[in-house]
């Protein structure tokens, strides 16, 4: 992506800039099911954040998944509102970039989409991943409910042993309540379907998380 070198660190709420007051335009619609970015969502079904890198391939991380309704980028667990692609990149707003995933709980499972989170990233990485860095590229879980922290921070500490036998460090990534989810630019949504050779800097340690935290969501 652009501006890949920035501060890696979080700005505060005096030095964070000021954002706007009204949501910056986006899609309508998912590209590839036309289904509503922003809903109505169909009864029943849940939702989930993950930040873990560039969004454009992480989004398309999630968005064939069995069970998965519809998926969207967009910047989470910053202080600036509706802030713009290029804020965020200023490394001034203090959000991470972040995919938003509706799923429905009846054919896939929190816990698998936690699987696809640890699997798909490297979250020893801090303030960067790959050759991207800045606050905007630090790894997080974004959670709703008790169920979900729960679920999330089980299967942190199963994959952390799974990678201290690999020889990687400690886990970086954030655990936090889902906030405020502001979608990214119309260009953004599901960048790698209108540009199939587009840019993608994530990767995966090649280490398994193991399946069964015993906490479902």
């Amino acid at each position: 992506m652009f501006f890949t070198r920035k501060a890696a660190e979080m700005p505060t709420a005096d030095t964070a800039l000021k954002g706007r007051p009204q949501a910056i335009p986006t899609a309508d619609t998912h590209f590839i099911s036309g289904r509503p970015l922003k809903g109505p969502v169909p009864e029943g079904y849940a939702t989930a954040q993950f930040a873990m890198g560039c969004f454009w391939g992480v989004e398309r991380m999630f968005w064939s998944l069995p069970g998965v309704w519809v998926t969207a980028v967009g910047y989470v667990a910053g202080i600036t509102p509706n802030p713009t692609y290029e804020e965020v990149c200023s490394g001034r707003t203090g959000h991470t970039e972040a995919v938003l995933v509706v799923y429905d709980p009846a054919v896939t499972t929190y816990e698998a989409l936690l699987k696809v989170f640890w699997e798909g990233h490297d979250p020893t990485q801090g303030m960067r991943q790959g050759n991207d860095v800045g606050t905007q590229y630090r790894s997080g879980i974004y959670t709703s409910g008790e169920a979900q922290a729960k679920a999330a921070a089980a299967s942190r500490d199963m994959f952390q042993q799974a990678l201290a036998g690999r020889g990687y460090g400690a886990i970086t990534s954030e655990i936090a309540p889902a906030g405020e989810f502001y979608f990214a630019e119309d260009y953004h949504q599901q960048y790698l379907a209108k540009n199939p050779g587009g840019y993608c800097g994530v990767g995966g340690t090649g280490v398994s998380c193991p399946i069964g935290t015993g906490v479902g969501a």
